[in-house]
């Protein structure tokens, strides 16, 4: 049963969000939210930090012009575009006048601003995402968004090839939404659209491919979608690399990062310029991979000495790309779980204070007693470590 009216949510209750409604004229059915936060709210996972976007047949400088006369801050972030950001309090909301495509090239298209409701839907990339609401939750759906959404059917709108010509980053979105929104379950028409155009689409900028891909690797489930877009060519992974995804899912992994360290197989420069990632993001990556083959080389102490909490994530990883037995993983995971604070207790000016000279001594004494902490499991004391000199 497809309901007349959202469920109730915090942020359509939220007065800032009425009152930007108001000022456009939600009530008449000027403006609606529209996309993700309908689609989440129909499902019924909705996150706190979800976006807010609008619809609305006002022209850019109207909302702006509305907004204003009602006290509600306006930003023109892509008033090329349609869109507007309104500001009140701590609520902000994307609105953007309603639009259909005049002519596109697969990368961007050239959009006029209408007031046809169904026009602005058609020209967006799946019918769950064609799902639109007014002030008091009730539901627009002018291609039956709704029935696809609350059956977890990632469907394009109209032709799946055409969305796809129109913009080839839609490939890529099919995939993560089907992963995230689809239980995986790949729509037959969508997938042989993205198939045949797989070998099409290195047009698209690594920044956008590489964003979809992260988002994509912090899913839960999304094995078996890797594997599919590995199978039609969108990605060159090994069986190896496969499996261990698989398997780290089993263990009930879900880090972007350490999905990341798995696909990349030890080359995560390669993936970083590929997708142009950020150094941030490589580096956490990097250090969940170096962690992991201290895991693996039973040096548990010093993984998490040199890598503290990314050494959690770590032995999930360990495991998964070397096939761990469970009782090898759980015995890991208890050593680690003993493991207290990981503060090296000698510092060089208890050396000196010592008695040792100051000079390349100093470090080398330092190292070897880091060492001897270290492989004690952090057990050994200050008094202890320094009878050692």
């Amino acid at each position: 049963m497809i309901p007349e009216r959202l469920p109730a949510a915090e942020w359509l209750e939220r007065s800032e969000t009425q009152q930007i409604f108001a000022a456009l004229d939600g009530a008449e059915g000027t403006t609606r939210a529209v996309g993700g936060i309908v689609r989440d709210t129909l499902m019924g996972r909705l996150r706190p930090d979800s976006d807010i976007d609008m619809a609305t047949e006002l022209l850019p400088v109207a909302v702006m012009q509305r907004a204003k006369a009602h006290g509600i801050a306006a930003y023109p972030t892509g008033i090329e575009h349609g869109t507007v950001t309104l500001r009140l309090n701590e609520t902000s909301v994307e609105v953007t006048t309603l639009r259909r495509d005049v002519e596109t090239d697969g990368r961007h298209a050239q959009v006029q601003f209408g007031t046809d409701w169904t026009e602005d839907a058609k020209r967006r990339d799946f019918t769950m995402n064609a799902l639109y609401c007014g002030p008091d939750g009730a539901l627009f759906d002018p291609l039956g968004g709704a029935g696809d959404a609350l059956n977890g059917r990632v469907r394009f709108i109209g032709q799946a090839a055409e969305r796809i010509a129109e913009d080839g980053l839609r490939v890529f979105r099919f995939f993560r939404f089907t992963a995230s929104h689809g239980g995986e379950r790949l729509d037959p028409e969508g997938l042989a659209a993205c198939q045949d155009a797989a070998g099409r689409l290195d047009h698209i900028s690594a920044e956008r491919v590489g964003a979809e891909m992260w988002r994509m690797l912090g899913l839960a489930k999304v094995a078996l979608t890797l594997a599919v877009m590995n199978e039609i060519g969108l990605l060159a992974l090994s069986r190896e690399i496969l499996a261990a995804l698989v398997r780290y899912e089993a263990l009930g992994g879900a880090g972007a990062a350490a999905q990341l360290s798995i696909v990349a197989g030890g080359d995560l420069d390669a993936f970083q310029e590929r997708w142009r990632l950020s150094n941030a993001v490589v580096d956490t990556a990097k250090r969940i991979a170096a962690a992991a083959s201290l895991a693996s080389a039973d040096q548990i102490a010093r993984a998490v000495y040199a890598f503290r909490e990314d050494a959690i994530e770590a032995l999930a990883v360990a495991a998964a790309r070397e096939n761990w037995p469970r009782e090898r993983l759980m015995e890991s995971a208890r050593e680690l779980g003993r493991l207290p604070d990981p503060t090296m207790p000698v510092s060089g000016k208890d050396l000196l204070d010592s008695g040792i000279k100051a000079g390349p001594e100093v470090g080398k004494t330092l190292a070897r007693l880091e060492t001897l902490w270290i492989e004690s499991g952090f057990s050994l004391s200050k008094d202890e470590l320094l009878a050692q000199i």
